[in-house]
């Protein structure tokens, strides 16, 4: 028979301050690569579709395509960190991610962007799982909004810098180098991780993959982005195949579901979050996701094709909002470590991230750009008061060995609403602009015929008239106001569901502490010390006794009465 495991060798280590500094130094070095190459290209996309003779159309996807990736991949290397050793992973994330950032850099045309994009975004859900993961597993829940203020300040400093720093590399290097850039900050990353990175892991004797879940979780993802992707265009939004992308993607839920609830380990651990607090926030990071990947999506486009500017301008135009990101994340996450109670700091992030974005859903061609940087700041608060705290309410309600999956879950849903609302946006965004330039052109007496993209809106207008390029800019301009609309009913649905969170108390321990552990345990002065010292020898005398007579010890047990008497045989 196996040895029970005491509770005492389970607890996990306990790490120091330095420790946890030196460990995030790599990991963060990781993220760091990871979300200033995302930034980067962000800035440059306008430019890299439109000299690849993109649409916007294809614009949308070449984004959802990373997004898509990175939403299925995300919970699967959660679900690997808790099986393997989370360094590797996140060494051999850092690793894909550079293989498609120099795969996305010799792209020649749009249909070749988009896998290296893909691998891109299987890369970077590596990374956010594994960083989740590492550090549940070395943090307490509470002490852990002081270092997710930590890693929301790195990486708002890269999303600060990646769009300056995507313009000056689009206008005076090319475009291409935009992905390239991220090769030398990996290979510091990767020496930074091998030396600084150091857990502890016990590898599991008996380790079993879910590839079944895995596969059903990836087609129950994809089908909503495609449906969305191709309704409108090459057919209609209600009509036979809309009701066929339902029902398949219906089926697919459901086996998933039925799968993940089946097999013991499970990529999407349905079980852990079964909670009150987790289902709420599965809700909200939906939502969030959609806040949060839109306008960082569509800003540069309204700042770049809505207004004419150029990609290093239109970077530095997008820094209020990200600088509001940063500095509400190390904020709020030094609140939430003093004082252990989050709710009321997500009820604010969830209100302020509502205004800013109700606020961008005004905008048009005429809107100043005091008005938008406001909205864009208040957007930015609530957006990086609720990112890291959604996460940190589920990891509260798990154990250190389900951090991982449970983590990687949450970043799931946010991923998933993210990618689906870039979908969703982008096809809306694409109706309006086409609707806004025929009306443009109408009405200074050009036939739109002429110059129809087949519904879909070409990036590259350079080659237009000057009247023609004021008709384009207008037309994108005013199809902006709807989309972050949009945006903001989404963000109701978050508020909501942070409204509806009962107030919590974040747990001081690494380890989910065993609720029969808070029974209270008989203080040992309530004994008398005669009584103690008596019963003590009068035990040992009980089990020396057989032994002294020569004769084969005897198991005991307790009756009912609490005495000690031999065992019948």
């Amino acid at each position: 028979m196996t040895a029970p495991t005491t509770k005492a060798s389970a607890e996990p280590k306990v790490y120091s301050h330095s420790e946890i500094l030196g460990v995030m130094t790599g990991l963060l070095a990781a993220l760091f690569t990871a979300m200033i190459s995302t930034t980067i290209v962000a800035t440059a996309l306008p430019t890299i579709m439109a000299a690849l003779n993109g649409t916007q159309r294809q614009y949308t996807w070449v984004i959802t395509a990373s997004l898509l990736t990175m939403t299925i991949s995300t919970p699967i290397w959660g679900k690997l960190s808790d099986l393997f050793n989370k360094k590797f992973l996140t060494q051999l994330a850092i690793v894909l991610f550079v293989a498609g950032s120099v795969l996305a850099g010799c792209a020649h045309e749009v249909w070749l962007l988009m896998p290296a994009r893909a691998i891109q975004g299987i890369a970077m859900g590596g990374l956010i799982a594994t960083a989740q993961s590492v550090m549940g597993s070395i943090i307490s829940p509470r002490d852990r909004g002081r270092y997710s203020g930590y890693m929301g300040a790195v990486m708002a400093v890269a999303t600060v810098s990646g769009p300056l720093l995507g313009g000056l590399i689009t206008d005076h290097f090319g475009w291409r180098w935009t992905f390239f850039v991220c090769v030398p900050l990996a290979v510091i990353a990767l020496v930074l991780i091998q030396t600084k990175l150091h857990l502890e892991h016990t590898p599991r004797r008996h380790v079993k993959i879910d590839y079944l879940g895995s596969v059903l979780l990836a087609i129950a993802a994809a089908l909503p982005m495609l449906w969305v992707t191709f309704a409108g265009t090459s057919y209609d939004w209600i009509s036979l195949e809309s009701l066929a992308f339902g029902i398949a993607f219906l089926i697919a839920a459901g086996l998933t579901v039925v799968v993940e609830l089946r097999v013991p380990e499970p990529m999407l651990p349905l079980r852990v979050l079964h909670n009150r607090a987790t289902i709420l926030m599965i809700l909200g990071s939906i939502a969030v996701g959609v806040a949060m990947f839109g306008p960082g999506v569509f800003l540069t486009q309204y700042f770049q094709l809505g207004d004419g500017f150029s990609p290093t301008k239109a970077g530095v135009m997008t820094i209020p909002m990200i600088v509001a990101q940063m500095l509400s994340a190390t904020i709020c996450g030094q609140i939430v470590s003093r004082t252990g109670r989050i709710k009321r700091v997500m009820v604010l992030g969830g209100a302020t991230m509502l205004v800013g974005l109700g606020g961008l859903g005004f905008i048009d061609h005429q809107t100043s750009y005091l008005q938008v940087a406001i909205f864009m700041a208040i957007a930015g608060v609530g957006i990086g008061t609720l990112m890291q705290n959604i996460v940190l309410v589920v990891q509260n309600t798990v154990d250190v060995t389900e951090v991982g999956a449970a983590s990687a879950a949450i970043a799931f849903f946010r991923s998933l609403g993210g990618a689906i609302g870039v979908s969703v946006l982008g096809a809306v965004l694409t109706t309006l602009v086409a609707n806004n330039v025929t009306d443009g052109l109408r009405s200074v007496g050009i036939n739109p015929g002429q110059m129809s993209g087949g519904g879909d809106t070409k990036l590259d207008i350079s080659a237009l008239p000057g009247p023609i390029q004021e008709i384009v800019h207008h037309a994108y301009s005013d199809a902006f106001g709807p989309v972050f609309m949009i945006s903001a009913g989404t963000a109701v649905v978050t508020f909501i569901c942070v409204v509806l969170l009962k107030e919590i108390n974040l747990r001081t321990t690494i380890a989910k502490e065993d609720p029969h552990d808070d029974a209270p345990e008989p203080a040992a002065d309530t004994l008398d010390p005669a009584a103690a010292t008596s019963a003590a020898t009068a035990a040992a005398e009980m089990i020396d006794a057989p032994r002294s007579a020569g004769h084969t010890e005897s198991p005991v047990h307790l009756d009912g009465k609490g005495e000690t008497v031999p065992s019948r045989r």
